[in-house]
């Protein structure tokens, strides 16, 4: 989290670098929203935060892409927001969601503008926190995709997958109800009795890798460490535009 002292490295008459957010689903991106404006103040000031900009393509969209298997079609799809974020002034960007992370590879050598990588950004912190063994958490997209253990593995971290009939109710979750504002008591233990589950197996902490999943769990009700991949991109995102730790 950024803190009022981290203001020390800014220079008062630099204005923040303007975020650009490439929307996937609707929750995850106003999670990321709101993170960014309201930790900015604590460096900022009082109701400051840098510029802002994000486009959302139709989520469904993405779905069609995904399901047929398609990265070059998602990757299509995230150009065309970074062309769109570029038009609108912005300087660097973001994607909080992390299912369409497996496209990246595709659309970096075409983006008009550079971006943060979700996954790498949580595996830094991961190994910041002296993790050895991390469960990850997502779309069944996200967690058969190399997304994360390329990540982990980058910073000698371990990544371990729920079992098949774990992770299709994980997808369930997320897809039938995350995504569309829905929070059902009964899947929330469900996914607590699963990183319980995982514990067990050896992780020392678990990825919140689909960005609506820390809407329902957090340190104060999961049996593991949690990284929130939401709010670790919005922190990097907004040190990125501050200037703090980053070129």
């Amino acid at each position: 989290m950024m803190t009022r002292s981290d203001s020390a490295v800014t220079h008062p008459h630099t204005p923040p670098r303007t975020i650009g957010i490439v929307a996937c689903s609707s929750e995850g991106a106003a999670l990321c929203y709101r993170t960014i404006c309201t930790r900015a103040a604590a460096v900022l000031g009082p109701h400051a935060h840098p510029e802002i900009a994000l486009h959302g393509p139709s989520l469904a969209s993405y779905v069609a892409a995904l399901e047929a298997g398609d990265l070059d079609a998602v990757a299509a799809i995230m150009l065309r927001s970074a062309a769109a974020l570029a038009a609108m002034g912005a300087d660097f960007l973001i994607c909080p969601d992390n299912t369409i992370h497996a496209a990246l590879p595709r659309v970096l050598p075409r983006s008009p503008l550079p971006w943060l990588h979700i996954a790498e950004v949580v595996a830094a912190e991961a190994r910041a926190r002296g993790a050895t063994t991390a469960a990850l958490l997502g779309t069944r997209w996200l967690v058969d995709s190399d997304v994360y253990p390329e990540a982990l593995s980058a910073q000698g971290i371990k990544c371990m997958r729920p079992e098949d009939d774990e992770k299709d109710e994980v997808a369930r979750i997320i897809m039938d109800e995350l995504v569309n504002d829905v929070q059902d008591d009964r899947s929330v233990r469900y996914l607590q009795g699963l990183i319980d589950a995982m514990k067990d197996r050896g992780c020392d902490a678990v990825i919140l890798g689909c960005t609506e999943l820390p809407i329902v769990l957090s340190d104060a009700n999961a049996a593991l460490p949690t990284l929130d991949s939401t709010r670790l991109l919005a922190d990097a995102a907004l040190r990125r535009a501050v200037g703090i730790g980053v070129t």
